[in-house]
């Protein structure tokens, strides 16, 4: 036997044969290990029909185009006239015929010299804020393809982000423009409600919608709004107040001293600005928009941002259902579509509102656009987060990230504001935004504005994310900052990133001793436990009835091999906490290891 398998062995042809065997196993391995990784497509995932409408010819063929030259796309919402509009859901799509016109802000960029490339992916029904959808797909997102792009309108701000085109249309009824915006680094409008002809779209909820648009260039923008807004918006010179919503700055993750700091040193060398203002606008809606009282959250009876934005989206929300059920009820009740988990709650919650409360819910609406009209008035600008987060793993944002965003969102969209998204580089490798809020019909002197500021922003953006600025709203307030942001690290099992945050928050406040024993709980994932250790001692200073403190000095003394220490720390948290199970499992293994 072996002396055959020698003379087979030594033919060249066996190895030859050995050899493409493997080659063709390395190339099977890569192929499933590309597979796995889920490479971008070509076009991102942002596209779900291609095809091109060129630019519709001029009688005047001596004047310039304004979007001549440039390519935009188009949300799945737009009717264009021979193609049936999708409303990203494909039971919509089999059910509904080729739509005989195009809407008419598809009608008017053609006119003005732009090219349409396609249609882009959105949530079904314009339902949700992650932009993924259980039939097309999720568009990939350019700078962090592990994060989601947002939505609704996400197939259009990826198509923008990753420069398949100069800018592209989407709608934006809760958010669906704004904070896709934000996720993918780009710029992002929601003009005033009505200011843009909704002709040909279709709609999900007329007291909310918009149409607004994507870019990555201000100069792009702000020629797209030429085209779009009324042409007796006559804008006039006038100086510019920047007022500073300090109290929806806690709503973000993103320290507010720097987006602060960055508007603050883009307004120093230009002409015509005010110097900025500081408010609180939840007090401000409280007092205002007297209706929202009967939506005040019984559990708590707290005016402070949660709960004030809270009871706003409530009605955002009950006017989106009610619209959407008066619009789109019978075609449910009729072909019973297949939809995506999170839309069918969505979708049926909406079917299931009723008429109760509904006078009231535009009575807030109006009340809203009231009182941000004697804000604002015509130079106004509201400066607040665009959404409350920095990261967003696909299929992995909480409840909690959902109640801030649509929070953050509600203000635009039921006073009926012009609202802009303006990215601010990066903070902890993720897009950071903010957002600037004029007043209703004040479209093209925020987007003026925009195209004032912008470079100066941006050029702004690189300085303040290096620099240890001062904390301009109190040290407590970053440190409870910095420790959620530890948190989120050790959930991600990032220790040495925990232990940044957590140090970071002790220099600014050195006598909580959550901050010491959540440190001590990374530094003991690191195997450090002599630090996690001292942490612990530190904490139980600060605060003797800290059980996690002791829980941890416990582990850290046992994995040091000093039991009787140990069992001392887990006896002392059975007497804070008698059923505390980690405790009393503890305390039991090292009586047994000692017996």
């Amino acid at each position: 036997m072996s002396k055959s398998f020698k003379l087979k062995a030594s033919n060249p042809k066996l190895w030859l044969l050995i050899g493409i065997g493997l080659a063709g196993a390395v190339v099977l391995t890569e192929t499933r290990r590309r597979r796995r990784r889920k490479l971008p497509k070509e076009d991102f995932g942002a596209l779900v029909e291609r095809f091109e409408l060129l630019p519709i010819p001029q009688p005047d063929q001596t004047q310039t185009q304004t979007l001549s030259a440039l390519t935009f796309a188009i949300k799945d919402i737009f009717d264009v006239k021979g193609y049936v509009t999708g409303f990203g859901n494909p039971h919509w799509k089999k059910t509904h015929s080729e739509a005989g016109k195009t809407a008419i802000v598809i009608t008017a960029l053609l006119s003005s010299g732009a090219t349409c490339v396609g249609k882009t992916v959105m949530d079904e029904f314009s339902f949700g804020i992650s932009g993924e959808n259980k039939f097309y797909g999720t568009p990939t997102n350019p700078y962090l393809p592990s994060s989601i792009p947002g939505g609704s309108s996400s197939g259009s701000a990826v198509a923008v982000a990753a420069g398949l085109v100069d800018f592209a249309i989407g709608t934006d009824t809760t958010g669906c423009v704004r904070l896709p915006a934000a996720f993918c680094g780009i710029l992002g409008f929601r003009p005033s409600h009505g200011f843009v002809s909704t002709i040909g779209v279709l709609p999900n909820a007329q007291s909310l919608d918009t149409v607004g648009w994507f870019a990555r260039d201000s100069s792009v923008l702000h020629h797209v709004g030429l085209v779009l807004l009324p042409m007796n918006l006559v804008e006039l010179k006038r100086t510019r107040r920047i007022i500073f919503a300090d109290d929806l700055f806690q709503l973000s993750k993103v320290p507010s001293q720097k987006t602060v700091y960055i508007i603050n040193r883009a307004i120093e060398n230009l002409s015509g600005y005010q110097s900025p203002q500081h408010m609180n606008i939840c007090q401000y809606i409280a007092s205002n928009v007297p209706s929202l009282k009967g939506f005040r959250d019984k559990l708590t009876h707290q005016q402070n941002a949660v709960s004030i934005l809270k009871d706003l989206t409530s009605v955002m929300f009950s006017l989106q259902g009610y619209e959407f059920k008066t619009n789109h009820e019978e075609w449910f009740k009729s072909v019973k579509p297949r939809l995506g988990r999170a839309v069918s709650e969505r979708i049926n919650s909406a079917m299931n509102s009723t008429h109760d409360h509904i006078k009231t819910l535009y009575k807030v609406r109006t009340e809203m656009r009231v009182a941000f009209q004697r804000l604002l008035k015509d130079d106004g600008i509201l400066v607040i987060p665009t959404v409350p987060d920095d990261l967003l793993k696909l299929k992995g944002f909480s409840s909690e990230f959902h109640d801030r965003a649509y929070a953050l969102s509600s203000i635009a969209s039921i006073s009926g504001c012009c609202q802009v998204a303006i990215p601010l580089g990066c903070h902890n490798d993720c897009c950071a935004s903010v957002s600037f809020i004029s007043a209703h019909g004040a479209d093209k002197f925020l987007l003026n504005t925009v195209l004032d500021m912008y470079t100066t922003i941006q050029e702004q953006v690189s300085v303040a994310y290096t620099l240890p600025l001062p904390d301009t709203n109190g040290g407590i307030e970053s440190s409870e900052l910095l420790k959620e942001k530890g948190n989120a690290a050790f959930k991600g099992r990032l220790w040495n990133k925990a232990v940044n945050y957590y140090s970071e928050a002790i220099n600014l406040n050195g006598t909580n001793a959550t901050y010491f024993s959540n440190r001590a709980a990374a530094y003991l994932e690191l195997g450090c436990f002599q630090e996690a250790e001292e942490d612990c001692n530190k904490a139980i200073l600060h605060d003797k009835k800290n059980v996690k403190a002791y829980l941890r000095r416990g582990t850290a003394r046992e994995l040091l091999l000093r039991y009787k220490e140990a069992l001392k720390d887990f006896q002392h948290a059975l007497v804070l906490e008698p059923q505390n199970k980690t405790a009393s499992l503890a305390e039991k293994r090292l009586r047994k290891s000692r017996s």
